[in-house]
């Protein structure tokens, strides 16, 4: 029988530690590729929504607007139940559309993945040069009065007569008066960006006021803007922009600046509603100012005051307007287009008519309900 051993036993060997792996180059390579890709896609894909969405909108915008222009009036049968199946009608097309650009999408990306994003744009872009011709613009004109109810009409009203007016105008006179407002417009800019009233409008006053001749008129009106009797809170602010303890109203920047100062008083105290304010300029604080005409007849806006007036300060809006249109048609293409000429009646619509836009001030042309309690 072998004794057991009874020396030292030799150290246990320990197991290797395992090998952190290191991702390899090409690994890193393809995370970052794949990344790129799919950033790309995304782009891809969000351009190609984008492009669809403006051309569904502006396709949406022209429909309705046609429609509104087709079933226009309150009867069930003939306009609005016909109006109400032309939405319907629209809204299965669109479903029938993007039903069948998703086939088409994906046949397009089994040749190339950008297709689809790329015949999208084109779409894009198409609907994009539609959306600034001038049968577009009649679209929207017929679907703001159909959304805007009566506040639209009535702007609408103003509009065409000013329109109007543009075409029995002088068109040789108007563009003496613009010529001869040069010299003038950069104070006129200045003081309607310190007074916030719209320089365009200014003009327009301007031009109805003295034709742009500075002069002294029988009833005490002085210089360009025939200043009479301007509001004591005009002649305050104009002092404090202007810096100067008196005024001259035969300093024509000076007579700027009031006349800036007292349209904006009139403007805030007709609630922004721009025909009212011209007519309450024009009539200054006479016989108790325009409010004390309106509460007199129980007036409220420009359709109720209009057959209380006499024809010039009735007319005085329009013609302030007239001018206006004639100053912006005269700035941005050089010349006055004859409204009755090819389709200059749509291209000048297609313009617009300053202080007529929508979303000027709170009430651009109808007067507002807090107005008529005001002048009762």
């Amino acid at each position: 029988m072998e004794a057991p051993e009874t020396g030292p036993k030799p150290p246990a060997k320990k197991p290797p530690k395992p090998r952190k792996k290191r991702a390899s180059g090409k690994k890193k390579a393809t995370a970052k590729t794949a990344k790129r890709r799919d950033w790309r896609h995304l782009t891809t894909l969000g351009v190609e929504i984008g492009a669809l969405l403006l051309a569904g909108l502006i396709a949406s915008i022209a429909a309705l607007g046609h429609a509104a222009e087709w079933f226009s009036g309150t009867g069930f049968w003939a306009n609005l139940l016909p109006f109400a199946g032309t939405v319907l009608a629209l809204a299965l097309a669109f479903a029938l559309l993007l039903w069948l650009w998703l086939r088409l999408r994906a046949r397009l990306r089994e040749r190339l993945m950008p297709l689809p994003a790329i015949l999208a744009v084109l779409i894009g872009i198409g609907a994009g040069w539609f959306a600034f011709k001038d049968g577009f613009r009649h679209e929207v004109a017929n679907l703001r009065t159909l959304v805007g109810g009566t506040q639209e009409a009535e702007r609408n009203t103003i509009a065409h007569q000013v329109y109007a007016s543009y075409r029995r105008s002088d068109l040789g006179s108007l563009q003496r008066i613009i010529e001869r407002a040069q010299i003038y417009i950069p104070t006129i800019e200045e003081a309607a960006r310190l007074n916030q009233v719209d320089a365009e409008v200014l003009v327009g006053v301007g031009a109805a006021e003295s034709s742009f001749y500075p002069r002294d008129s029988k009833d005490g009106g002085k210089g360009l803007f025939q200043i009479t009797a301007p509001p004591r809170i005009a002649l305050d602010q104009t002092k404090q922009h202007l810096r100067v303890a008196n005024l001259d109203m035969l300093n024509q920047r000076h007579n700027i600046f009031v006349a800036a100062a007292t349209f904006r008083h009139y403007l805030a105290e007709m609630r922004d509603d721009l025909f009212l304010g011209l007519l309450a300029y024009n009539i200054g604080p006479r016989n108790g100012g325009l409010l004390s005409i309106m509460r007199q007849y129980g007036a409220r806006d420009f359709v109720t005051i209009q057959p209380y007036l006499q024809n010039l300060p009735r007319d005085y809006p329009i013609r302030v307007l007239t001018a206006s249109l004639a100053y912006r048609l005269w700035s941005r293409e050089g010349k006055l287009p004859r409204y009755e000429e090819g389709g200059n009646a749509m291209h000048i619509q297609g313009i617009g008519i300053p202080g007529l836009e929508i979303g000027q001030g709170r009430s651009i042309v109808a007067g507002d309900n807090r107005l008529a309690d005001k002048a009762r």
